[in-house]
């Protein structure tokens, strides 16, 4: 199987933690949804006849895409690539995008599940991340979406932010939880560098949450989450049993996937490429007939570690007989070798041919995934 990540980078404006590469300037969104069709269309061996599972809609904000538009790039992504019989087809929606119908057209253009912004229900905190919508809108999304027939649901939140207590993270998800999502995104808010809390950072003006604090936020999130039947199948993602995404599943699972449009990064199990972040110079160089990318071939300690990363992420964490076979005997002696004290600690388990992380061992994920890359 495989995936197709779609960048749409276009904002009406930039919230203060975010990132990703996105422009405010919406003035080419037409021309950037012909040129991601003609993207497809030059790359349409990339995936090399494997089954496209799922297609993802991210940003930027995809919501500020017409319907229409969002119904021609599938279309393509069709005449591309070999599709799977039920393929799983995401959008990201911010709230203060949804008007009347808007579910219903981009039903009818082909998504079947969607991701809502929500991120806080307090209109301080939501004014504080740059967000343009309140939570009065983030009720009226998610009010629409179900009203509009669509089951597979799911919301974001950020926790962790500068004087937020567990007690605001509870009543943010008791609120989410009001509604019948069946998958939920929670992120800890993590400062970057070229950001505008990055730069206040800089300047002293930002006091992160301390560890403790975090840590309390990320029990309370596992336990009330596992109290509502969720599944903690990834560090920062819980589902229902049966709405597991699936495209984000096949990052985290090293599954061949491409990405089309600026800044998108693709995966075919040997290299990673990534397009220009430039909206201009992407579409100059694809009317051009060019694919504008810098790749990056991967040898086996390199696609190994990245293996160690994104497996133990998740609930299905290391599986030694496929590192065995795959990689060699002496990586797979080198993980059982250096689990073993985590084991001790209890910070990690071993299951059968198994290795995951405790949930006090998902709370420090970062150190003990770094110690165990390898550098053979």
């Amino acid at each position: 199987m495989a995936g197709v990540y779609i960048h749409i980078p276009f904002c009406k404006s930039f919230c203060s933690y975010c990132d990703f590469y996105s422009i405010t300037d919406n003035s080419l969104k037409e021309t950037l949804v012909q040129s991601v069709i003609s993207e497809a269309s030059a790359r349409s061996s990339y995936l090399e006849g494997e089954e496209a599972e799922t297609v993802y809609f991210g940003g930027g904000t995809p919501s500020l895409l017409e319907p229409e538009s969002v119904a021609r790039i599938i279309e393509a992504l069709r005449k591309n690539f070999v599709f799977a019989a039920d393929p799983e087809i995401t959008i990201e929606v911010n709230p203060d995008d949804v008007y009347e119908g808007f579910f219903r057209d981009m039903h009818q253009a082909g998504v079947n599940r969607v991701s809502i912004g929500v991120q806080s229900w307090n209109d301080k905190r939501l004014r504080y991340l740059g967000r343009r919508h309140d939570a009065a809108q983030s009720a009226k999304a998610l009010d629409a979406v179900f009203r509009e027939g669509f089951e597979n649901v799911s919301a974001d939140l950020i926790y962790g932010l500068p004087g937020m207590t567990t007690a605001d993270l509870k009543n943010d998800l008791k609120k989410t939880f009001s509604y019948p999502v069946k998958h939920l995104s929670a992120y800890h808010l993590t400062v970057e560098e070229g950001t505008k809390l990055g730069r206040l950072r800089k300047e002293g003006k930002l006091k992160e949450t301390d560890e403790e604090t975090s840590a309390a936020m990320f029990s309370l999130l596992g336990t009330f989450c596992r109290e509502h039947g969720f599944i903690h199948y990834e560090i920062s993602n819980f589902a229902l049993q049966g709405y597991i995404s699936r495209h984000n599943s096949s990052y985290w699972k090293q599954v061949p996937y491409i990405g089309l449009g600026p800044s998108a990064h693709s995966f075919d199990r040997r290299s990673r490429q990534w397009n220009v972040s430039d909206v201009r110079k992407y579409i100059k160089a694809i009317s051009a007939g060019e694919i504008p990318y810098e790749r990056e071939e991967l040898d086996r300690i390199t696609i190994f570690n990245e293996y160690v990363m994104t497996s133990l992420r998740t609930m299905w964490g290391i599986d030694l007989q496929h590192v065995e076979e795959f990689y060699d005997k002496e990586l797979h002696d080198y993980l059982v070798n250096l689990s073993g004290k985590y084991i001790g600690y209890g910070l990690m388990k071993r299951e059968k041919n198994t290795l995951v992380l405790t949930d006090q061992g998902r709370m420090i994920s970062d150190n003990i995934i770094a110690e165990l890359l390898a550098d053979l």
